[in-house]
């Protein structure tokens, strides 16, 4: 072996950026990279260091000529050739066979031959491969590489797909592109491209004007992938976002989507990212025909109109203890959002919150609207609070247990309707021991004076909701105690764990019904109320009772499975009257038995059930099941709903309905895959008297197919909507969909 060293003036950047390869030939050929040299790299810019099987210096030519596995190192840069010959007259450098370069930036460069000027920096490479490190390869009949380290690529093709099937076969890509020329611009970290042509699963090709794209995790300006949608409605859409690149954190994406059925309609979406925060802003804008009646016929007059919708969604983290958030959701109308797709919500939150949060105590400002779109609400009803103060400080250490304070202030207004002020202070302290025998026991004491102002009772329909008008007071007052023995144990192979609770509560009776009620409406027993203090769910109700509360859980722990149920029931220690609706299964001095279990087989088997018992006969009166079956290709989702709690139509908020849903996906072949799901309103009159459903009345379904491999997404979907909402009519729609590495991202 013979070895030296040169000390040429440049680099062994010879094709690095580029490379060599077959004409069009994306295959990784069998020449493995150079590795890096025993010795080190130099450092020296000019040192360029070889070894080779064998050297021969031609003294009448003043050729030399290294032969037998050469190996070239210069800085960051590796050459392997079976042979290099450079004419030390003429400056001219060719290496051939089996070569393999790698640049500093890891790309990889095959070729059959390569032709370099003495600098080294730039030469001519026949039939050129370049596998780059950032993913994507290219190949080319010829190639040129420049002395800033662009490449210039003739009769050329470019993919990022894998060109090896997962058996390590050859494999033609699922798409490239080929072009007359193709030039990378690694400084850019961008190709560019002259006379091209999309090839997609080898079928005729799409001819393709000059453009560019990037390669690597950057983002650059330019268009992403297009949107094809049909739809009874609208007729034929096609969108085309572009992508601007405002700066490194900042983006805007203007799209314009085009119909055959209605009028354009423009979107735009901008997102930031900075040291303190996120910011994401979305906007629709067109004008077309509308109808606010949701429940209009399909040839109910309509009119045009001005229609849009903006989504915005920010944080700022000022300091590690304040913050401030916002999300705001506008439509100009009920309908737009189903009309065009965007969402199927039926009411739209936007809030603002100023936050201080630190290790004991919490502080915050909060706004928000309400825009409802269902077909039978008012906007006049709906609330708009500002502000809403609440502030709460933990202190630990009184009496042996931990106090937290908490001060609250909200104001309600409407423009038809009743407008409420509530301010109120408390004060809650939880001690907990854990006796010799092991039993978990907590005392609780709760004390809280509340304050209400409200005006336009009348304008509420509901009575028990109104209160009295004018200033009112009410002071409430609770005390319980709680205790846990849990008992563990082996069972089959496994853990398992029996944990009975009581829990006794005790509360005067209160002034509830000389206060509006805002926030409590939606009472329901079930088990993640059971054991609480209060069992409204917000501030204006507060349940006065005295009550012993009662139940049992039981979990099973086994390699892979875990097992979980829990049961339980509260009986009134008094005899007063409740404030507790009929049907809630608490207006009774027994309450309703109220459980959940919980199935989980390691990834593959989720299953959670929750029901509510009549305590007279059993009969059901709350059925929820969600199931998820399978792996991350292969999956079936399962939920159903029933609640046949008998409840007054009077009480708007706690109206009973049955619901099935379903949704799923089997993954058929290694990258094809189908989809679907459905929504089944099952309620009937006997569960609901004002539901106008038959028991079993579609309200979507939806199917797809969809191709998934390392570079390319493509889908077809079909769904249906049952319900009419105005001019957001029923009918079929048809979505394709087309997402490509690198391309439209």
């Amino acid at each position: 072996m013979v070895r030296i060293d040169l000390l040429a003036g440049a680099a062994l950047a010879l094709a690095l950026s580029a490379g060599p390869a077959w004409a069009q030939d994306l295959q990784t050929p069998p020449v493995a990279p150079p590795p890096p040299p025993v010795e080190g790299m130099s450092t020296d810019p000019d040192q360029v260091r070889f070894s080779a099987g064998s050297l021969e210096y031609d003294t009448d030519t003043d050729v030399v000529t290294a032969l037998g596995d050469v190996r070239m190192f210069r800085t960051g840069d590796r050459l392997r050739a079976d042979q290099v010959v450079w004419n030390r007259k003429t400056g001219k450098v060719v290496a051939t066979g089996n070569i393999a370069i790698t640049n500093p930036e890891g790309d990889i460069a095959y070729g059959d031959s390569i032709e370099l000027t003495d600098s080294l920096k730039d030469g001519m490479v026949e039939n050129m491969l370049v596998v780059l490190e950032q993913g994507g390869r290219m190949a080319a009949r010829q190639g040129l590489r420049e002395t800033d380290g662009t490449i210039e690529l003739r009769d050329a093709a470019y993919s990022p797909c894998a060109v090896t099937n997962s058996d390590g076969c050859p494999k033609n890509p699922s798409w490239k592109i080929t072009a007359v020329r193709i030039t990378y611009r690694p400084d850019r970290q961008r190709i560019y491209y002259r006379g091209g042509k999309f090839h997609l699963f080898g079928l005729p090709a799409i001819p393709l004007p000059s453009f560019s794209h990037p390669i690597g995790p950057g983002s650059e300006s330019g268009l992403l992938s297009p949107i094809f949608r049909y739809s009874q409605v609208n007729g034929l859409q096609v969108a085309t976002p572009y992508y601007f690149r405002l700066a490194p954190n900042r983006g805007l994406t203007l799209t314009p989507h085009v119909f055959t059925s209605v009028l354009p309609m423009l979107q735009a979406d901008y997102s930031m990212l900075d040291e303190h925060g996120a910011l994401r802003v979305t906007a629709y804008g067109t004008r077309s025909r509308r109808s606010d009646d949701l429940n209009a016929l399909a040839n109910t007059p309509t009119e045009q109109a001005f229609r849009g919708y903006l989504d915005s969604v920010g944080r700022y983290q000022f300091t590690p203890e304040w913050s401030l958030s916002e999300s705001v959701r506008l439509s100009t109308d009920k309908t737009f959002l189903r009309r065009y797709d965007i969402s199927r919500d039926d009411r739209l939150r936007s809030t603002a919150r100023l936050e201080h949060i630190d290790r004991d105590s919490y502080f915050a400002v909060t706004g928000w609207y309400v825009q409802t779109l269902r077909a039978n609400d008012k906007q006049g009803f709906q609330p708009v609070a500002l502000p809403e103060i609440d502030y709460r400080r933990r202190i630990a250490d009184v009496a042996g247990g931990v106090v937290q304070l908490q001060a609250n202030s909200l104001a309600l207004s409407r423009s038809s309707g009743q407008d409420t002020q509530r301010a109120f202070i408390s004060a809650q302290w939880d001690l907990r021991r854990i006796t010799r025998w092991g039993q978990l026991v907590t005392l609780t004491g709760y004390a809280r004076g509340d304050a209400y102002n409200t005006q336009d009772t009348l304008a509420t329909s509901v009575v028990s909701y109104r209160g009295i008008e004018g200033f009112q007071t009410r002071g409430i007052a609770a005390a319980a105690v709680d205790v846990k023995w849990p008992f563990v144990g082996d069972f089959l192979g496994g853990t398992q764990r029996l944990t009975p609770e009581v829990q006794i509560v005790a509360s005067p009776q209160l002034a509830n019904l000389v206060v509006p009620n805002e926030d409590s409406r939606a009472i329901d027993l079930d088990d993640t109320n059971l054991f609480a203090l209060n069992r409204f769910a917000g501030y204006d109700r507060f349940e006065d009772t005295s009550r012993v509360t009662y139940g049992v859980e039981w979990a099973l722990s086994l390699p892979g499975i875990s097992l979980r149920t829990q049961i339980g029931q509260s009986y009134r220690l008094s005899t007063r009257m409740t404030i507790l609706p009929n049907g809630t299964g608490l207006a009774e001095r027994f309450s309703d038995y109220v459980g959940r279990t919980e199935l989980r087989i390691r990834d593959f088997v989720s299953i959670t059930h929750r029901y509510r018992l009549d305590k007279d006969g059993l009969a059901v009166r709350r059925n929820e099941i969600d199931a998820t079956v399978g792996s991350r290709k292969s999956y079936v989702v399962v939920g159903y709903l029933r609640l046949n709690r008998n409840i007054m139509p009077s009480i708007e908020d706690l109206q009973d309905r049955e619901e099935a849903r379903v949704a799923g996906r089997i993954q058929f072949k290694r990258f094809w895959s189908a989809f679907g799901s459905a929504v089944v309103d099952l309620t009937d009159r006997n569960e609901d008297p004002l539901s106008l459903s038959d028991g079993f009345d579609p309200l979507r379904t939806r199917l797809g197919v969809q191709y998934e491999d390392d570079c390319i997404r493509l889908g077809l979907t079909w769904r249906r909507d049952f319900v009419t909402n105005g001019d957001a009519r029923a009918g079929n729609s048809f979505l394709l969909t087309l997402a490509l590495t690198n391309l439209g991202r």
